[in-house]
Order: structure tokens, then sequence, then C-alpha cells
């Protein structure tokens, strides 16, 4: 059951079905022209308008956008958030900040709208619904919190799904703090601090699903894997879930369904059913509003063969949020979709690089 399902059926929803018939040059050029706007458009790109060597109204195609080049993290690193927001006739925006998880040194921040938080809403209900996790049912969820955008998924499931939700958090920067000194010791101890609370809650309520990142999983599996086996499936967002560990989940579960999803501070992408036995592991970008391309590590301009693994370059087309070009920290490789919207999807990503100073930690 973890491993079957038609691709398409995440695609068979009214709203889906709308999302991936929107022409994406039209898209393209509606989301250039807000944000590039004289008077409501978004101070960041205004700012840059005259440094880039080309009138932006000129761009009329989705393939055009290649002409902004890449958008290197280094520079959202240092930009006001709020700038990235078209800014309207009303003032500047009001809401909550949300934060990336700071692997390479200080964090990426974005300014999270009420539309964007209701265009990852609908994704995850999508997805949840194709994956065939049932409504009211009890959940626990045992992600990041406070400013990663992944732990407003326990609120978002709560209210769509109509769900019992028990919630744990936890601190990937401190985890990855403690991998990169070399505290191991300490690591182990907080991991086991996590599967413990969540332990608490499996063995002493009736719980149905649990979501969680693969490492903390694989994690619990190991630590109590009776328990795991008495779930009726598990959602898992995250950077990395290799095949392995995608056949082990599976085995562990019995026939409970696996749901997966890409979550990136800027935009995700929605697991589709695993192909060729657990080997590939499919994504569908959250179109149009997120596109991701993958391209040669050492050649950005080159979109590297279906098949291939390269970098993720993710593109934003939100109304409210627009990053042409974002060189991402993950690889995947380079996956043709059978259905759905006209994009590229990705498959059986991870980190591009995870080492003593750079690590991965538990998400």
């Amino acid at each position: 059951m973890a491993i079957t399902g038609s691709p398409d059926a995440l695609l068979s929803g009214q709203w889906l079905e709308r999302q991936s018939a929107t022409d994406l040059d039209a898209w393209t050029r509606q989301v250039v022209r807000r944000h590039f706007d004289p008077v409501s458009g978004s101070p960041f790109w205004l700012k840059r308008r005259g440094a880039l060597g080309f009138d932006p109204f000129d761009i009329t195609r989705y393939g055009e956008l290649r002409a902004f080049g890449d958008l290197m993290p280094e520079v959202l690193r240092q930009v006001d958030p709020v700038d990235l927001v078209p800014q309207g006739a009303s003032g500047p925006p009001t809401g909550c900040v949300f934060e990336s998880e700071g692997t390479m040194g200080r964090p990426c921040r974005v300014f999270l709208t009420e539309a964007m938080s209701a265009h990852r809403a609908a994704w995850r209900g999508a997805g949840l619904a194709a994956a065939g996790f049932r409504s009211g049912r009890t959940w626990v969820h045992a992600t990041p919190g406070g400013p990663h955008p992944v732990g407003l998924g326990a609120a978002q499931v709560a209210r769509s799904q109509e769900s019992v939700v028990y919630r744990i958090d936890l601190d990937p920067r401190w985890i990855r703090r403690l991998i990169g000194a070399g505290r191991l010791a300490e690591v182990n101890r907080y991991v086991d601090h996590l599967t413990g609370q969540i332990t608490d809650i499996l063995s002493s309520t009736g719980v149905d699903y649990l979501e969680t990142t693969p490492a903390l999983f694989q994690a619990l599996l190991r630590r109590r894997p009776e328990l795991v086996a008495g779930l009726s499936g598990v959602w898992l967002s995250g950077t990395q879930i290799l095949p392995a560990m995608y056949r082990e989940f599976a085995d562990a579960l019995g026939g409970g369904l696996i749901g997966t999803a890409y979550e990136n501070t800027f935009g995700g992408a929605t697991g589709l059913p695993a192909e060729d036995g657990g080997d590939v592991l499919p994504y569908v970008p959250h179109y149009p509003q997120v596109t991701m391309d993958v391209v040669d590590r050492g050649d950005p301009s080159r979109t590297v063969e279906y098949g291939e693994v390269g970098r993720v370059r993710l593109t934003v087309l939100h109304e409210d949020l627009f990053l042409p070009g974002v060189l991402e920290r993950d690889q995947a490789v380079r996956h043709r979709l059978p259905a759905g919207p006209p994009c590229d999807g990705v498959a059986n990503i991870q980190p591009l690089q995870a080492t003593w100073a750079v690590p991965e930690g538990i998400y």
C-alpha cells in the first residue's frame, strides 16, 4: 500500500486540475508585472530594476526568466523579507516571518502572506487525500516549529482534516550545531528526548497517523518498532528520504500509508507514489507558484537530462513572492511527470553536501 497508487490521483481534485491547467507563460507575465509595478511593486525588485540590464516587462514567457540569472541564497540572507512583498495601496503588509534552517549560516527569511499559506495548505490537503489519509483521525506531529513553516502543518491538518493533533516540537538547528561540534552523545540524548515524547503519546493514546522527519521516524523505528507497526500511516516532511529508508519504513508499517513532502522555506513539492519498487521517489512541485529545475552542479545554466542527478533550482511565482532561479542546497534526479502540470518533477532528493562542517541533522 505504501508504494502503490496512481500518480495522477494527486491531481484529480478540481482545485488542482485548475492549478495544472494554468498557462505558465501567462502566469509568469502576471507575477513579473505585479512585482515590478512602479507604484505597488516589491521594494526589493524595484531597487534592482535599474541594474538588470533589461526591461522586466519584456519578459513574456517562463523560459525567459533565465535573464534574471541565479539568485544565490547569500543575497536572500541579507534581504528584509517585507521588501520581497508587493506593497499595494494599503501600505506595508502585516503578518509573520518564517525562516530557513540556516544550514549554511544565517537563515533566509520569508514573509508568508495569507494567500501563500492557503496555497501550502491546499497542496498539503490534496497530498494527504491522494495518499489515502482519512479525515477525522488522530495525529502526532513531531516537526520543527517556531520560525519554520513546516510547523504550520499541524494546524492545517487539524482544520482541513477535522482531526485531533498532538504536537511535539524539535529544534533542527541545535542538533546540527551539536553534530558540527562532534558532540554526538548529546545528539543521541536529544533524539532520545524526542522519541520519548512520541512514545509517550503513541503508547497512551489511540493515534492513527504520525507526521515527522524521515530521520526522526527512523530513530523511532529502531527504538520502538512495535509502536511504528501500530500506526495506520506516516507523513514524512523534510529534505531527505532515500530508497533504502523508504523500503525499511514500508516494511515496518506492514501496509500502512506513507506520504512524503519536500519542505522548503520558499516553496515545496508533494510526493507521488514510489516507482520501481521504491527505487524512485518522485515529487511534483506546487505548480504554477513553484517550479523546480535540476541543473548541472558545475554549470547551472545547463538543465540535466531526465534521469540524471543535479542541483535543485527553485523558481517561486507567487503573487506575493517572486524568486527566479534560487540555487538550493539539495540535489535530485530530474523526473518526467507522467501526468499533471506541464513542468518537471524531481526525485530522490538529498543534501547537495553533508559534512561535519555542514551537517544535515534530523531534517
